[in-house]
């Protein structure tokens, strides 16, 4: 129930980086003593009751307990559960590395990529772009461009040697909109255009 066009854009507005619900590199889970748990036992409570009944705005009734929910859970891991900035970058490149992989393999030309570029991945796990390609650099010793760039080339081959796709086709799933796009992007990173590493080799 409790999806994404449920949660209004007015809750999630502020909270991207402070709530795990929305950040993926904050620890989700938090432990509650027995004062906190009675109260937000007694939210979902309320919930459960509203949704039983009759009354014509349940489901703005439920949003708003929600919405305290939330805003006790990040009061919640502020006490008990600092995060140090050092801790947030050790998190930041497993999940980059985790969002990139999660796109792969391609399985169809009709499904495209839908974030492959650095600022694409630094909106998704809510950081400045800055930061992500500081701390991919410092981890990996390359640029987040260039990590994503490996990825998709290394995709690029195993779609060109190992699928009857035509080299349009794979350009376009791998989020080239124009062929001369992806054989130059290809050339560039392999020195051969798509169409001679399909049929060569």
């Amino acid at each position: 129930m409790f999806n994404d066009s449920f949660i209004s854009a007015e809750l999630k507005k502020g909270l991207e980086l402070t709530c795990p619900l929305f950040n993926p590199v904050l620890d989700p889970v938090c432990f509650l003593n027995k004062e906190q748990a009675e109260l937000v036992s007694g939210y979902y409570q309320q919930m459960t009751d509203e949704l039983k009944s009759d009354y014509e705005y349940k489901f703005e009734v439920i949003r708003s307990l929600l919405k305290l929910i939330i805003h006790q859970g990040i009061k919640i891991q502020a006490d008990y559960n600092i995060i140090s900035q050092k801790d947030l970058s050790d998190r930041i490149t497993p999940m980059f590395m985790e969002l990139l992989e999660r796109q792969f393999p391609v399985d169809s030309p009709g499904n495209p990529l839908k974030i492959k570029t650095a600022s694409e991945f630094a909106s998704q796990l809510n950081i400045h772009v800055n930061h992500l390609n500081y701390v991919i650099k410092s981890h990996t010793g390359k640029t987040t461009t260039q990590m994503i760039s490996n990825r998709i080339v290394d995709e690029a081959k195993t779609l060109l040697k190992n699928t009857d796709w035509d080299v349009a086709e794979i350009g376009y799933c791998l989020g080239f909109d124009y062929p001369a796009h992806f054989n130059n992007y290809f050339k560039k990173h392999t020195g051969i255009t798509p169409s001679i590493f399909k049929y060569n080799s």
